[in-house]
């Protein structure tokens, strides 16, 4: 009997080790054996009204983003997945009245065209336009608040963007 019992346990401990299951929690689902390089174009600001550290910030943080989670190494042009686009909006956009008929908040919102080209996979090749937004108080100015508004509003394109390309959940 407890030969046969051994002789079950073995089997299952055999069985149960052959198989096997793999996960990803870097976010992406990259083949790794076919796309090698990214290239990532700067995206010029084409917005009416321009802040000059938005273009530089975000094109900073979006190479960063494909850096710091892939493995695929970032190159000038002709990456086997390819980034590019423009910024094509910046506006402030007065929201919310009081009873004197004055804005009370304003949204900050960007807006960004991107173009993306998978050279293994012709068929995910897209472009689409990404926004996000943030609102503040009018109790402050857009000169005080400004910096941080983009920082955050960066980071959520940066990550819109980066799920679109390479993260297929």
């Amino acid at each position: 009997m407890k030969r046969n019992l051994f002789f079950i346990v073995v089997l299952l401990f055999i069985g149960l080790s052959s198989c096997m299951v793999s996960y990803k929690f870097n976010g992406t689902s990259i083949d790794y054996t076919k796309i090698k390089t990214i290239s990532v174009t700067d995206f010029p600001n084409q917005a009416s009204l321009v802040y000059p550290s938005l273009a530089p910030n975000f094109n900073e943080k979006l190479k960063d983003e494909y850096s710091s989670k892939t493995r695929l190494k970032l190159v000038p042009r002709d990456g086997d997945l390819q980034v590019s686009g423009e910024i094509v909006n910046y506006e402030l956009i007065q929201i919310g009245v009081n009873t004197a008929g004055t804005s009370t908040k304003t949204k900050l919102q960007i807006t960004l065209n991107v173009r993306f080209v998978n050279k293994q996979n012709p068929s995910e090749n897209f472009e689409q336009r990404f926004s996000s937004y943030q609102e503040f108080s009018n109790e402050q100015t857009i000169n005080q608040v400004q910096d941080e508004l983009n920082e955050q509003i960066i980071e959520d394109l940066v990550n819109q963007i980066f799920n679109r390309t390479v993260a297929n959940w």
